[in-house]
């Protein structure tokens, strides 16, 4: 049986009849949010219209009804409530789709609130009814109104005028309710059952709409203090003040309570109030008007938008009966002073300042008094901008009004055609406001914001040069003397390359070609934070515009630090090891490099890649925290690798740089980072050092091609993760270095095998984040870099576990131990700082990027098994 539709009372007067039009409006908006743009903003230009179309009889009912006001000023209110809100969003999408970019996938979907409970002031009866209806009728909402009791005909008028036409236009029945006796006690349920809360009066009202438990939109008190600067064109400031304090007899609540004059232009501005019209006060005549404007506490309900005649003869004051404005010459702002506060009438209090600064502080007390949030003015010379802008910066409102009429410049467009126009004026959190603009239409929809899936935009950075083949590096040189004509060299490297002669052949080709140069050679292996100062000011006394870092990761490491702090000793170590998540949005943004100093990098192993890479790690020697670094502006301009310079490494060295030349391949190919571009330098390098390590620490020099190809290796694998970036075998290495002083290449050797089971899994605890990686494929990509090398098997599986064999055969070949523990790390120290250790790699720069985020006792897990030995 069909649900028997409930006849809502033609009469709004108790809870049961409002509950019951209230549904019935429900009905409606959910019928009107199926609307169209184009039927919306039919129905909204014939309100506005027929809105505009009443102006005179709404405004004459408005004034008959409350006693206040003035008709001709009132006219104009409703013609602007029409016909400027009309104006301002005519155009404005509110139905549908509002906003798209394709390129970014986003897009964004109006949706109406529903029902709107808006509360209309006995000052402004029939604008503000008219402006509240329009708005929502633009955002397909219903809207209630609850009238202020003394203005209660007026405000229906002007809502029916609005309800007819739009119902005319093809919206639906009853979308515009009101009631039409209203109480607290209505006016309290209707707030607690709409979606949102238009308010607009008085400070209680105000309160009572954020106490529903319902959002509102409320405006507060307005106490506008007004500053006539000395710089100030007097004629247009008193005008001004007279043209907006006498509109609607000062009922809007932007108007200007109070003028605080400067004393070098207080006579001149006094005699153009007096000249005007404007009636100053006697002694006597201010003790009076003070009783007349509050009584108890509170303003004087009888003096709100009447003239200042009658205001006058209320307080026992005889003035003429064209008087504009009573003022009062007063000196204190505190909220004693009846003057200081919000008159709502034609009644302004008047001060004196001797200086500008005196001025403003008077403001700020005045807006204290009573209008936090709402709106301040002042008059000056626009060519003033200091005092303008230190007055901005006082006043604690949400308007701030230059050269302006306040009551008619803050609503909005009359002014200033960039200030939203509006009847409710948004307070922010200083007046307890949940807004701080002018209220329109974009407060009275839901934006809902569709995001598809992007992939930004990726990257590939590389030295500007990479030069390669051995016997290549006088060649390259060459070009630091014929092409760029450099005429200082700064040579960084550690003292066993110096004294051994590797710095010679630099130092000839330099000499050669009458190249300036000296040598810093002081690098430790694990290059310290003393040690780049010291380097630094060797280069700051030398002032190169060159420098060549030569030797193997430490080295060149120190060399970018050095090369940072003599371009920039102002920077922060702190700030620059800033851990990221994404390199282009870090907070810290690294200084610009390569501006006073051309940073050439030779390496002299095979592993590091530090030559085309962007990252350099440097200790401090009193803490033992090592820094990080990581930034593009950390590249090389030119690398050179010729494997000249890497036929006697040592077989320990050979070994460890080896297998984290290899550690750097597989983790930049397994990254969710990965690209590309980096997977075939990735693959490459890992061919190169399956086919070449062994023979390279076997036979060293003996074997040229192998240590070239070796070289080539460590290169294409340093390009490739100095963009897909590494994983947690190195964040876990770092530490395990750091802590137990093992080789960095020796603890990615260690690691490795176990961190690439942890990574195999199609259903990791967590995936890394990044939107290019789409789901876990990490043991696919281990087979893949398998099947590239050489290994074969029935699935990805058996490749992988047969890849794992031939990586542990290749580290026996050279010379690399199965455990922690087998290379002395003692047990009980082990374990003591197991738990540091795992989470300094849980927050390792390397850790984002591997494609199964770990948990910290996984992390755990894989130190205790490799430490053990499965």
């Amino acid at each position: 049986m069909a649900k028997k539709k409930e006849v809502v009372p033609a009469i709004i007067d108790s809870v049961e009849a409002l509950t019951a039009k209230m549904e019935a409006m429900r009905e409606a908006q959910r019928e009107f949010a199926t609307f169209t743009q184009e039927q919306v903003d039919k129905i909204f230009f014939e309100a506005a219209l027929a809105a505009n179309k009443m102006r005179i009889p709404l405004a004459k009912m408005a004034v008959e009804e409350t006693g206040m006001g003035i008709v001709e000023d009132k006219v104009i209110k409703n013609h602007y409530a029409a016909e400027y809100i009309y104006n301002a969003y005519k155009d404005t999408k509110t139905c549908g789709v509002i906003e798209e970019d394709k390129a970014f996938g986003i897009k964004k979907i109006a949706e109406p609130i529903g029902l709107v409970a808006a509360v209309i002031p006995t000052t402004n009866p029939t604008s503000t009814a008219i402006f509240k209806t329009l708005i929502s009728l633009k955002t397909r909402n219903a809207i209630i109104i609850s009238p202020h009791p003394r203005a209660k005909a007026a405000t229906i008028a002007a809502a029916k005028v609005v309800l007819d036409a739009a119902v005319k236009a093809g919206a639906p029945e009853g979308i515009i309710g009101w009631i039409d006796v209203p109480s607290l006690e209505l006016t309290n349920e209707v707030m607690k059952n709409a979606d949102i809360i238009l308010a607009t009066g008085g400070p209680g009202m105000v309160k009572a709409a954020y106490s529903s438990g319902k959002p509102a939109l409320g405006v507060g008190a307005g106490n506008t203090p007004v500053i006539i600067d000395d710089t100030a064109d007097v004629k247009l400031a008193v005008n001004s003040i007279i043209h907006s304090k006498t509109f609607d007899n000062g009922m809007i609540c932007a108007s200007e309570q109070s003028v605080t004059v400067l004393e070098k232009v207080y006579k001149e501005v006094k005699e153009e109030f007096a000249y005007r019209g404007c009636y100053f006060l006697k002694k006597d005549e201010i003790e009076k008007v003070r009783k007349t404007i509050i009584i108890n506490g509170a303003l004087n309900a009888k003096i709100v938008g009447q003239s200042a005649h009658t205001i006058a003869a209320l307080a026992g004051v005889d003035v003429p009966e064209d008087t504009k404005i009573l003022i009062g010459e007063v000196e204190s702002v505190d909220i004693s002073e009846e003057f200081a506060h919000e008159k709502l009438s034609p009644v302004l209090a008047m001060y004196k300042a001797k200086t500008f600064d005196e001025a403003i502080a008077k403001a700020e007390q005045l807006v204290a008094d009573g209008g936090y949030g709402h709106t301040a003015s002042i008059y000056v010379h626009p060519a003033e901008t200091e005092k303008l802008a230190k007055h901005a910066a006082a006043m604690k409102t949400c308007r701030i009004l230059v050269n302006t009429p306040s009551s008619q410049g803050g609503i909005g467009d009359l002014y200033n055609f960039k200030l939203a126009p509006s009847l409710t004026l948004g307070c922010g959190s200083w007046g307890g406001n949940s807004v701080s603009e002018n209220v329109g239409v974009k407060h009275l929809i839901n934006v809902k914001t569709v995001a598809e899936r992007r992939e930004n935009m990726l990257w590939f950075r590389v030295p500007e040069k990479v030069y390669f083949k051995k016997g290549c590096m006088p060649v390259a040189l060459d070009e630091l003397g014929t092409v760029m004509g450099k005429k200082k060299a700064f040579i960084v490297t550690d003292s066993f390359l110096y004294h051994n002669g590797y710095v010679k052949g630099i130092e000839e080709k330099l000499d050669e070609m009458g190249i300036q140069h000296t040598c810093f050679y002081e690098v430790a292996p694990d290059p310290t934070l003393e040690c780049a100062k010291a380097g630094a000011a060797a280069m700051t006394a030398f002032q190169p515009d060159v420098i060549i870092a030569l030797g193997g990761g430490s080295a060149m490491d120190a060399g970018k630090i050095m090369w940072v702090m003599y371009e920039h000793p102002e920077a922060d170590f702190l700030d620059m090891a800033m851990r990221f998540m994404d390199i282009r949005k870090r907070v810290y943004t690294f200084p610009k490099m390569g501006e006073k100093a051309y940073f050439v990098a030779i390496p002299t192993s095979s592993g590091t890649g530090s030559e085309v890479t962007p990252f350099a790690v440097i200790t401090d020697e009193k803490t033992g925290v090592k820094y990080p670094l990581a930034d593009y502006e950390l590249l090389p301009k030119m690398a050179i690798i010729d494997a000249d310079n890497m036929m006697s490494q040592p077989k320990g060295l050979t070994s460890a740089s080896g297998i984290d030349a290899l550690t750097h391949a597989l983790e930049a190919y397994a990254s969710i980072m990965a690209t590309d571009y980096t997977d075939g330098l990735a693959l490459k390098a890992m061919k190169n050092i399956f086919q070449y390590l062994p023979s390279a620490y076997e036979n060293g020099a003996n074997d040229p091609i192998a240590r070239e190809k070796m070289a080539d290796a460590s290169c294409m694998a340093g390009m490739a993760f100095a963009n897909a970036f590494l994983g947690v075998c190195h964040s876990m290495a770092h530490k395990l270095g750091a802590f137990h002083h093992l080789p960095h290449g020796v603890a990615n050797a260690l690691l490795i095998n176990e961190v690439m089971k942890f990574n195999a899994t199609d259903v990791p605890t967590k995936m890394g984040t990044f939107s290019q990686y789409q789901y876990p494929h990490a043991l696919e990509r281990y087979a893949e870099c398998a099947r590239f090398v050489g290994v074969v098997g029935k699935d990805d599986k058996e490749t992988f576990e047969k890849f794992l064999e031939k990586i542990d055969e290749l580290k026996a070949a050279v010379g690399i131990k199965k455990t922690i523990k087998e290379y002395g790390v003692d047990e009980k120290y082990f374990l003591d700082t197991l738990d540091e250790m795992v989470e300094q790699a849980f927050d390792d720069q390397c850790t984002g990027a591997n494609p199964r985020y770990p948990l910290m006792k996984e992390i755990k897990e894989m130190y205790l098994r490799v430490y053990y030995g499965n």
